[in-house]
C-alpha cells in the first residue's frame, strides 16, 4: 500500500512540473522508509526496482507521453533490466532518483536510472522498454513523433549493445 501512495504523490507532483524533452533528466527526491528495509536494515533490492517504476512514471508524465499512451491505450512494457548495487541506502536516508533516456533503436527505448546521494551513486539500473498497442509493438519512431521530438537519436553507450547481445546469446531475449 505504501508504494501506491508514493505513486499517487509522484503523479500529482509531476503533473505540476513543467514539461521536459524526452532527452532531459527527470529527478525524484525520495527517502528510505521502514517499509523499504530488509533484514540487513538497508533498502531491499526489490524496492530499487519498484522505485525505478516511479521514475519511469515521472518520465511519462513530464514528457507529456502519458496522455498519448492513455489516449491510444498503449501499454508500457519493460523488456529487460540490469541493475548494479554499489552502496547501501540506510533507514530514513534521503536520495535522488535520476531517470534519463540514453537512446533507442527501432523497437526499444533504453533508460538509465541512478540512485544518488550527495554526489555518490548508490545503485544504477539499465532498463529496456517499449510500448504495445492493440496491433502490437509501437515503433520508437512513432513514440518520438508523438513527443514532437525531431532531434538526433543519442548515441547508445557501447555497453548497451553488448548487454543486448549477451541476452541474445543466453537465448532469453526474443526479438
Amino acid at each position: 500500500m505504501n508504494l501506491f501512495f508514493r505513486m499517487f504523490k509522484i503523479i500529482l507532483l509531476c503533473l505540476m512540473r513543467p514539461k521536459v524533452k524526452v532527452t532531459d533528466d527527470i529527478y525524484l527526491n525520495l527517502r528510505v522508509l521502514p517499509t523499504d528495509l530488509d533484514l540487513n536494515m538497508h533498502m531491499t533490492n526489490a524496492r530499487y526496482l519498484s522505485k525505478m517504476d516511479l521514475g519511469r512514471i515521472a518520465l511519462l508524465i513530464q514528457t507529456g507521453l502519458a496522455k498519448t499512451v492513455g489516449k491510444n491505450k498503449w501499454a508500457p512494457i519493460v523488456g529487460g533490466t540490469s541493475i548494479r548495487y554499489c552502496k547501501s541506502l540506510k533507514p530514513f536516508q534521503s536520495y535522488q532518483l535520476r531517470t534519463r533516456v540514453i537512446g533507442w533503436d527501432e523497437k526499444w527505448i533504453y533508460m538509465e536510472q541512478r540512485f544518488e546521494r550527495k554526489g555518490t551513486v548508490y545503485c544504477v539500473g539499465l532498463v529496456r522498454g517499449l510500448f504495445r498497442g492493440h496491433k502490437g509493438n509501437i515503433p520508437s519512431a512513432e513514440i518520438l513523433k508523438s513527443l514532437n521530438y525531431t532531434g538526433p537519436a543519442p548515441v547508445l553507450p557501447n555497453w548497451v549493445p553488448q548487454w543486448v547481445e549477451a541476452e541474445r546469446q543466453m537465448n532469453i531475449f526474443a526479438e
